[in-house]
């Protein structure tokens, strides 16, 4: 019985990009799915797998040759993604990609409960999204908002966290208010300086389309035709929770991202994350994205840190 299948590509350059540096994709499919793979001239071949490996063999390469052909450069860990998560990227989900107007390429999910988390914060006006480090929370959150502004769905971008410090007192710190506030915003403008030109973003703070602010400037506010970005949401109280939720007007949207495993407040049952998850998951309108560490895309180490901490809590 026939234990090979072969691809055959229309030019090497589709095949450098399929197959990865030092042929690294190739040998993370081998261990995916058994076999041996080799890559000669413009063909790459499969040999010594069952039925079902030659199948997600074939399925594996025509979801890469697509990714390819658009743009992507797809990493071993993205290749680990996929074998995991076939059907997350899949072509009946391509409407969960993210194409930012003027960035840097397009953005795919890396994970059924990624592509899931997109097509909820495109489908609900509050999506609350809660995860380990390193899943994608606020990466995807803000691709997806800047998408909204950029292409004119949105009027405004408005970007906010608890100003919390982790677990150390970083004492007096100099500067105007904007200096001193900066270390708790900076993950945010990371975000975003990795999605579109650094000139896109200052042009846009200068016409105020984009607002970074501390979570305690948003009292009083009415959001109104915008796009609004909630992180680290694990260290709200109670009281933050409900008055930024309450904040959101007439054509808005608001994205809630949050790890309730890393929270820093003194009492944990105070997180504000924790409460809303509690009484709203019935609420019509909102919806709850969960990510886990198998959605982890951050580095491979991040998911066996995560483990490794979580074993020792739960012994302990």
């Amino acid at each position: 019985m026939e234990d090979s299948i072969t691809i055959v590509l229309d030019s090497r350059d589709l095949l450098s990009g399929v197959c990865g540096a030092n042929d690294g994709n190739l040998r993370v499919i081998e261990d995916s799915l058994g076999g041996r793979i080799a890559a000669r001239g413009n063909e790459i071949r499969l040999e010594g797998a069952d039925e079902s490996g030659r199948r997600r063999f074939r399925e594996l390469m025509d979801s890469l040759i697509r990714r390819v052909r658009e743009g992507e450069c797809p990493s071993p860990e993205y290749v680990k993604a996929l074998s995991v998560n076939l059907e997350a990227l899949s072509p009946a989900r391509e409407e969960s990609v993210i194409q930012i107007p003027h960035g840097f390429g397009r953005v795919f999910p890396r994970s059924r409960n990624q592509a899931d988390y997109i097509h909820g914060m495109r489908n609900n006006d509050i999506c609350f999204c809660v995860g380990p480090a390193g899943t994608g929370k606020t990466y995807l959150a803000i691709a997806e908002a800047l998408r909204l502004v950029l292409s004119r769905k949105m009027r405004k971008l408005v970007l906010t966290r608890p100003v919390v410090e982790a677990g150390e007192s970083l004492g007096f710190l100099p500067g105007d208010l904007a200096q001193k506030i900066d270390p708790y915003l900076r993950p945010l403008y990371d975000a975003m300086e990795s999605l579109i030109p650094y000139d896109t973003i200052r042009r846009m703070e200068e016409t105020r389309v984009i607002e970074i602010a501390p979570l305690a400037y948003m009292r009083g506010r009415s959001l109104n035709d915008c796009i609004v970005v909630l992180d680290e949401a694990q260290n709200t109280t109670k009281e933050q929770m409900k008055m930024f939720l309450t904040r959101i007007g007439e054509g808005a949207r608001a994205i809630v991202t949050g790890d309730v495993t890393q929270i820093d407040l003194h009492r944990r049952n105070e997180s504000g994350l924790l409460h809303a998850v509690s009484i709203l998951s019935g609420v019509e309108g909102l919806y709850f994205a969960w990510l886990h560490t198998a959605d982890i895309v951050r580095n491979p180490l991040i998911k066996k840190i995560i483990q490794a901490y979580a074993i020792h809590e739960k012994a302990n």
